[in-house]
């Protein structure tokens, strides 16, 4: 395989004639079977027009099919959306040819013949209710030509060699995003690079919090601050801008790429929910991140049930007294304040009776994490996303101000978190794609490094051909999540385009991350080697914001909705 592209145009270009064209008919065609797949399961689980919570548990995996179709699909559509816009910029050139065809002929043969949900589990057509008949629709000839000439081994093998030749214009994804996006994801990506990756995996491996001075240095480039308004100190930046800079961060480090994300989860709960005192209050300090804020939701034996919450709030004058235990709670120690829901109305057992407090805490130290009266906690060790560390709480007699009741109104509080989980799940996502991209990176640097039996790594078709498919794949999730955020942008409802940025970038990331570590062989399963930690990293983002399984229960609702 030629490597420094002077002999390239020699060989003719696998990239197919009239490539948008088939691409567009062939999205027509996967659209006409999400349609009939979306009437055959609605038949089975509203039968009566309305979807009925015992039939969808009951098919459930038709239903969860039904996610991950409706997902290829959109994300299929986000690719050709990108497609069309580079070519209208005259900057659809070969290797986004490449990506784009390869993809299509992926993603359509898996419709047909299985999309995986995990690694044991394939969302077949008939699980969903779908004949041989209704796959029909898909054998016309865009289709067809697609899935047999897109995903070949020379398509794949010179997407390798033209990434190789342009590696730092691959790798940053060509998204196609206006030119002040571009500048971001410069800036932060020179960051990850000077001050990020070079030390991350030394702060995994001690299993240390990320330093105080990376945190004061993304504080002072506005990260904390990116999308609150500019009247409370902040940017007032897009999500679209949030999802480029949590991309660029995890790419360095998931860690440091997490950091904002509890200040726009407590940014979001603000200025949705929050008083114009509360807003003044708080949001400055926010922006500025001399207020570091985390989530405390989840609790013990409760996981994504939110709604069966038992810690509880009790008024006492003119404060509450919070009393039970959380889990699962990143960055813990050291924040000045918990977004904390709990339950006010201890007559209720669902998510009426819950209310979310704006609670404030003493930062704590290494040798007192937990100095404030009321609250103890303790670490749990986990095997990856260690920059802030997990932690169990344990409230008794902890004292919340009554003012610090958010919006001031009990009952409230599920409802004010529901108004977090589009943005949160979009910057998921876009960490997800952030991680995806770490493990290429460091997957091509070592194939192209390391030697075996007289060749590069690089040279031999399966290795190259993981990293085609790791660029490709990591690409379309990009698409979907800067698509889910394009919509937050314009303020349109987005939890399903959301939930499908997250559900595919997760396994993505999950992918791609145990791509590169075979890549490595045997290296990879050594600590030294930082893919062993891009690993441990990718695996969490499947489970939290919303576990695959949850993520495709919510995506399937409101399909049938």
């Amino acid at each position: 395989m030629p490597h420094d592209g002077q002999d390239m145009p020699l060989t003719p270009s696998p990239v197919l004639p009239g490539l948008l064209p088939l691409t567009a008919a062939a999205l027509t065609a996967a659209g006409a079977l999400l349609e009939t797949a979306r009437a055959r399961v609605r038949a089975q689980v509203a039968p009566q027009g309305k979807v009925d919570a015992g039939a969808l548990d009951t098919h459930q995996t038709a239903a969860h099919a039904l996610a991950w179709l409706a997902t290829y699909v959109e994300a299929l559509r986000q690719m050709q959306n990108w497609a069309e816009r580079l070519e209208a910029k005259g900057g659809f050139g070969e290797i986004e040819a490449l990506i784009h065809q390869i993809a299509f002929g992926e993603y359509l043969w898996q419709i047909h013949g299985g999309i995986p949900m995990s690694q044991g589990e394939i969302a077949r057509p008939q699980d969903i209710g779908l004949t041989q008949d209704d796959c029909g629709v898909l054998m016309v000839p865009a289709v067809m030509r697609l899935t047999q000439e897109g995903n070949s081994q020379a398509a794949r093998s010179r997407l390798v060699a033209l990434m190789q030749d342009n590696a730092a214009h691959v790798t940053m994804g060509a998204p196609g995003l206006d030119d002040e996006f571009d500048m971001i994801r410069d800036q932060f990506r020179r960051f990850a690079v000077e001050k990020v990756e070079p030390f991350a995996h030394d702060w995994h491996l001690r299993d240390t919090l990320i330093p105080m001075e990376v945190i004061g240095e993304l504080a002072e480039m506005g990260v904390f601050g990116l999308t609150i308004p500019e009247e409370f100190g902040g940017f007032g930046l897009s999500k679209t801008a949030m999802a480029v800079v949590s991309e660029e961060l995890s790419r360095g480090y998931i860690g440091v790429g997490s950091l904002a994300t509890r200040s726009e989860i407590a940014a979001e709960l603000i200025l949705c929910g929050g008083t114009p005192a509360q807003k003044a209050q708080w949001l400055p300090g926010l922006a500025s991140g001399e207020i570091l804020p985390t989530a405390v939701f989840t609790e013990p034996n409760t996981g994504s049930d939110l709604g069966s919450l038992r810690t509880r709030a009790l008024r006492e004058g003119d404060h509450y007294t919070i009393t039970g235990n959380k889990t699962w709670i990143t960055h813990a120690a050291r924040t000045h304040v918990m977004t904390l829901l709990a339950r006010t109305d201890p007559t209720t057992t669902d998510y009426r009776g819950l209310s979310m407090f704006l609670a404030e805490k003493t930062p704590g130290t290494d040798a007192a994490p937990f100095p404030t009266p009321g609250m103890t906690g303790g670490e749990i060790e986990v095997l990856g996303y260690r920059g802030m560390k997990e932690y169990e709480l344990a409230f008794d007699g902890f004292v919340v101000k009554a003012e610090n009741l958010l919006g001031g109104e009990e009952g409230r509080g599920f409802k004010q978190l529901m108004q977090t989980f589009e943005s949160a799940r979009i910057q998921t996502a876009a960490r997800a794609v952030g991680v995806a991209q770490s493990a290429l990176d460091a997957a091509m640097r070592y194939a192209q490094e390391r030697r075996q039996f007289g060749r590069a790594l690089i040279d031999f078709p399966r290795v190259s051909g993981k990293l085609a498919m790791m660029a490709v794949e990591i690409m379309v999730a990009r698409q979907l999540t800067y698509f889910s955020a394009r919509e937050k942008d314009e303020g349109r409802r987005c939890d399903l385009e959301a939930g499908m940025a997250k559900l595919l970038g997760a396994r993505v990331a999950w992918a791609c991350a145990d791509n590169g570590l075979q890549i490595h062989g045997g290296n990879g399963f050594a600590l030294e080697y930082r893919i062993s930690r891009i690993l441990c990293d990718a695996r969490i983002l499947n489970i939290f914001e919303g576990a695959a399984e949850i993520q495709a229960q919510v995506i399937a609702r409101r399909l049938l909705d």
